[in-house]
């Protein structure tokens, strides 16, 4: 598994444009997903242009929820590539000019090692990738509570960690993940820091994470 954050709220490459929203490219069991689509369009391509990431070269477009800052960026990407599959949860209406969407409203198998939550509270899906150490979860901002979300996900094997937004999520709601990326809506990303400093990665738009 590969992930590399292209929207992020900071940069972690001082080349790339930091700004309210997230978007991640996840390479895992020969996908090229992406994550979400930031809040515009223009940033969203200019960030991937600048990481070398093809609009063409993406296998499916994921979306967690329908707030503007993970969508925003949908419509300018799927004027350069339509062909894709598009996983939504069923709230997200209203997508045009796509060849495939799969509205996602329960757990279930994307793809052999990939996986959704389905959707969760009515708002949210969480995108779940098989690795050698276990499940990797991918989220948009956590607006359903961690618990719920690693409840769904457990359908497919022990949590190994979380790379995305936490929202509120309190610090100790994170004591058995071995992996802690807190990006984009973290309310507490200080204090999961100092929880947490040797499972904490540092996001921002630019960083990269290569996950055995």
């Amino acid at each position: 598994m590969k992930t590399t954050i292209i929207y992020d709220n900071t940069a972690f490459r001082e080349d790339l444009r930091a700004d309210w929203g997230f978007s991640a490219l996840v390479e895992a069991h020969g996908r090229r997903i992406l994550f979400d689509t930031g809040g515009r369009g223009s940033i969203l391509l200019a960030n991937m242009h600048a990481l070398g990431i093809a609009a063409g070269e993406i296998d499916d477009v994921f979306i967690s929820h329908a707030h503007f800052d993970h969508t925003g960026g949908l419509s300018a990407f799927l004027d350069l590539n339509d062909r894709i599959t598009l996983w939504t949860p069923p709230s997200f209406r209203g997508v045009k000019n796509v060849s495939r969407l799969v509205p996602v409203a329960a757990p279930r198998e994307l793809y052999p090692g990939v996986y959704s939550t389905g959707e969760l509270a009515g708002i949210e899906q969480s995108l779940c990738i098989d690795t050698a150490e276990g499940i990797v979860l991918v989220t948009g901002c956590s607006h359903p509570p961690l618990a719920d979300i690693v409840a769904a996900a457990s359908t497919f094997g022990r949590i190994r960690g979380v790379i995305g937004g936490l929202h509120a999520t309190r610090p100790e709601a994170l004591e058995a993940f071995a992996l802690i990326c807190p990006t984009h809506c973290t309310e507490h990303t200080g204090a999961i820091r100092q929880r947490y400093p040797a499972a904490v990665v540092e996001g921002g738009a630019g960083r990269v994470l290569p996950i055995a």
